[in-house]
């Protein structure tokens, strides 16, 4: 496949992929998502990261070899039904380290941007949601090593089968710094990632947006000026 086509739509590719992640729920049942659709999401993400990284042949090797087993973890799951707790743990971690070579390569890329087009504004936000699927992907790995660590207010855990849904609002909750209080961590370990979430949320705002706005200003400027 050429990517050097859809390269000018990378970022717009990717956002939409995650679009999905986050909201394919809404359309089917919990249990139908999280078992089978959020898998192929997730490997649909990892092909668009692809595109970013597609001048880098390092990254792109990399990021190959992260879809590679992926999928090979959803024809297991899809063959014998269900992961082990070992194989869910390898799954984080391969979307642990996706996200954060993409996020780092989105930044990047966003920040390097002389000129602020819709599609850096659309890779803006994907760095920032990529953040909270982060959070996402290190509270469940939390909860599964060591369950009891995030507790509903009224004194519940949180609930295995609805883990998914759980996680992926708390972490968003707590970047975009809302904090509801319906889901508390309470082990330390999940009190200092619910810390290191709102903070990278906060510093991204404060910095990455900050610093593009900038440059849209100054572009919006330079060109009334002209």
């Amino acid at each position: 496949m050429n990517f050097a086509n859809l390269s000018p739509y990378k970022f717009e590719i990717f956002f939409f992929s995650q679009f999905l992640i986050l909201f394919g729920s809404v359309f089917i049942s919990d249990f139908l998502f999280e078992s089978y659709m959020l898998p192929v999401m997730l490997i649909i993400n990892i092909f668009a990261g692809m595109i970013l990284m597609s001048r880098n042949k390092l990254k792109f090797t990399i990021f190959l070899f992260l879809l590679l087993l992926s999928g090979g973890l959803l024809v297991y799951k899809l063959l014998f039904t269900r992961l082990e707790l070992e194989m869910t743990f390898f799954r984080l971690a391969i979307n642990f380290i996706f996200y954060i070579f993409v996020t780092f390569e989105i930044i990047k890329q966003v920040w390097d941007s002389k000129k602020i087009s819709s599609s850096i504004m659309f890779g803006l936000v994907s760095g920032y949601v990529s953040i909270g699927l982060i959070g996402y992907f290190v509270c469940t790995a939390i909860e599964l090593a060591t369950p009891g660590s995030f507790q509903h207010s009224l004194g519940e855990t949180v609930m295995i089968e609805n883990m998914y849904d759980n996680f992926m609002y708390y972490s968003y909750i707590t970047l975009l710094s809302i904090g509801y209080g319906d889901i508390i961590p309470v082990s330390v370990l999940a009190q200092k990632t619910s810390v290191l979430i709102g903070l990278f949320g906060q510093m991204y705002n404060v910095i990455i947006t900050a610093i593009i706005v900038g440059k849209y200003l100054n572009q919006l400027n330079s060109s009334k000026s002209i």
